[in-house]
């Protein structure tokens, strides 16, 4: 049997490469074994992070035994969702429509054409609970397949037809009104007593969040909008899914309180939610965009330069044991006391909520941090414990590390870096962005072409999908705001000039793949956000901000005429159009355009300073004006000292050298 995943960069495949289940890679070759030799074709889709992959993996594909049926009665693809979004994409929109839901792992049984009859995510082992077992359904799948060939020709074309008939987005005007509507939907929906928005479980709705930081609505609406953004946020830096002593936010909380996460940490969520507190510009914002910071470069950062894609939730904590959840992070009383003494370990434990019953599993607590000490004296106890337990708990069997870059979420977080570098005045942030920025610009640009993933420094071969574009333009022109170097805004807009010309849709909205990329059962186009923005959202904001340094008016057409084929999805359902809607509202009245140019000092600062503080303003700082940056172009210091001016359409109002005045 042919080991085809071992040469794969995806490191989630390479974790596949010596099960007995006799897996291919997408791809032509393997539905051309599947027509030769007239079986179905299994698609298994999951990533390297994902706690149930890795339970489905141990239980089925490690088994002889199933991995015998398989390989006998069905070709099987394995694929890494985060390598190949718009697969994924297709089929978990297949999955949704036929079973009511989606997740990972996600299992789909396809016909030669690559078009599903039957779709579902993670089975078990054995029957349990009124599920049926993995190896039961593969056995009824496979008698359908010979014995039923009608039934499943049927089921195909219904598939088929609702797959076509729900690529047709239809489009309506994303107006301020549409925006006012939002943010109502999004109070009726607010969970008042725990933050966030729904019951459980509960995501870090960051996307919202930043619509609700940039509305300014009706007063009513907008005090609202005020109290969701500080309830929401402040909940999730309190919670168990916020780490409270590594920093970094876990990927999702299982209940509606944020008191236990799915333990894995991505990169997407930790570049956004850096990004957003260092936005907040408040005492806790700070403190969180600093702690997240430093994860980000203490264990994602690659040696390349790069940022890592995610930590396991799992570890294993016995030698040849199984791994287990949350085991990294979580604290009984004892052990609290056994690395502090009796009297900080108790100390510890009120502060954290770390109760004998527990808050998790096995009578371990999550550390909650619900609030942070105001005396001095216990800030500076509190700085100690958590100093001495992250030591401690270096010595403890780490999570694996998912340590492929992607190309939309390195973008992110070079985002979020520069948000944070200026806000907390650190340049070893900025710094980072850039080495991030450069790998993407030496390793995915090729040949006019962004490339998705690399592994150690070398591309792979899956091309650049919409999101791609978009976040990493956008982390692009961020470094542009943030270095006045004419090249990132070059990069930038050449990006952004290939996903015009490359994505187009028809009706001024964009497909999520480049026309000419491989042709699936449909061409994916979702312009809804989910943990990380679509590949629509992070290009409307590209289109905005180029436009804000540019001046060039394509841009804010382009933007403006993508904006209805969203405006339906805005008005049904605004917690999964949040970052359209976050781009709408700048739109509506800008967005301001801020250059600050002079000398580096206090004076830049505190003008700077001020200008980032204007929610959803572009700023863009410089000694003086730059060849390359139309935004700085003839913008001069006033009488030697620091100047900002204050534009909209490149139209600017008279330079102002104090910081009160920026705002007015």
């Amino acid at each position: 049997m042919a080991n085809r995943l071992a040469s794969a960069t995806s490191p989630y495949l390479l974790q596949h490469k010596d099960n007995p289940v006799d897996w291919w890679e997408w791809g032509p070759d393997a539905f051309a074994e599947a027509r030769r030799r007239e079986v179905p074709v299994l698609l298994s889709v999951g990533y390297a992070a994902c706690h149930w992959c890795h339970v489905m993996a141990h239980e089925s594909f490690e088994d002889q035994a199933t991995a015998d049926f398989l390989n006998a009665h069905f070709v099987s693809i394995k694929v890494d969702r985060e390598e190949r979004p718009d697969v994924d994409a297709v089929y978990m929109q297949a999955t949704t429509a036929m079973t009511g839901n989606g997740g990972w792992p996600m299992t789909v049984v396809l016909d030669h054409d690559g078009v599903p009859f039957f779709a579902g995510t993670y089975f078990p082992d054995q029957p349990r609970h009124g599920s049926p077992s993995f190896t039961q359904v593969l056995q009824a799948l496979s008698a359908a397949w010979t014995e039923r060939g009608d039934d499943v020709r049927a089921t195909v074309a219904n598939v088929a037809e609702h797959l076509r008939r729900e690529a047709a987005l239809p489009a309506a005007p994303l107006t301020r009104e549409v925006v006012d509507a939002a943010v109502g939907t999004l109070a009726a929906e607010f969970d008042p007593m725990a933050g966030g928005f729904g019951t459980a479980p509960k995501f870090p709705p960051t996307m919202v969040l930043e619509l609700l930081r940039r509305y300014d609505g009706p007063e009513d609406l907008a005090a609202k909008a005020r109290h969701m953004l500080a309830r929401t946020t402040a909940a999730m830096a309190g919670g168990g899914m916020y780490d409270q002593l590594g920093g970094g936010f876990a990927r999702y909380s299982v209940d509606r309180g944020w008191v236990v996460p799915h333990f894995e940490k991505m990169l997407y969520d930790n570049a956004q939610l850096l990004g957003l507190y260092a936005r907040l510009g408040t005492a806790q914002g700070d403190r969180v965009a600093g702690e997240t910071a430093d994860f980000l470069l203490r264990e994602l950062r690659t040696p390349e330069g790069g940022f890592a894609s995610a930590l396991d939730a799992d570890s294993v904590g016995e030698p040849g044991g199984h791994a287990e959840e949350g085991l990294f992070y979580v604290w009984t009383p004892t052990q609290l006391v056994a690395e502090l003494g009796p009297d900080d370990g108790a100390w510890a434990a009120e502060t954290f909520g770390v109760t004998a019953e527990g808050t998790f599993e096995h009578g371990t607590s999550t550390l909650q941090l619900r609030h942070f000490p105001t005396d001095p004296d216990d800030q500076a106890r509190l700085a100690d414990v958590r100093r001495r337990l992250l030591a401690a708990r270096e010595q403890r069997p780490r999570p694996a590390r998912d340590d492929k870059v992607v190309a939309a979420w390195n973008g992110l977080a070079i985002s979020g870096l520069v948000d944070a570098a200026r806000r907390l005045r650190r340049p070893d942030l900025l710094d980072a962005a850039v080495g991030a920025a450069e790998l993407l610009a030496s390793v995915h640009l090729r040949d006019g072409r962004l490339l998705r993933v690399s592994r150690d420094g070398v591309a792979g071969p899956h091309a650049g999908v919409l999101e791609d574009h978009g976040c990493v333009a956008s982390g692009f022109l961020a470094l542009a705001r943030a270095t006045a170097d004419p090249r990132w805004l070059d990069l930038a807009t050449d990006l952004v000039d290939i996903a015009l010309d490359g994505f187009a849709a028809p009706d001024g909205g964009f497909f999520d793949t480049r026309a000419d990329a491989e042709a699936l059962v449909v061409r994916p186009r979702d312009p809804g956000d989910n943990a990380s923005p679509s590949g629509f959202s992070s290009l409307l904001h590209a289109l905005v901000e180029a436009h804000a340094l540019t001046g060039e008016g394509r841009y804010r057409d382009a933007a403006e005429q993508a904006l209805p084929t969203v405006g339906t999805l805005a008005a049904k359902a605004p917690r999964f159009a949040g970052w359209s809607l976050a781009a709408a509202t700048t739109m509506l009245d800008g967005p301001l355009e801020v250059a600050v140019v002079g000398p580096a000092g206090t004076e830049r600062d505190a003008l700077e300073e001020r200008a980032l503080s204007i929610p959803g303003a572009v700023v863009v700082v410089a000694d003086g004006p730059v060849d390359g940056i139309p935004l700085l172009a003839g913008r001069t210091p006033v009488d030697g000292r620091p100047a900002a001016y204050v534009c909209r359409g490149h139209v600017c109002e008279r330079p102002v050298t104090d910081p009160d005045d920026v705002r007015a």
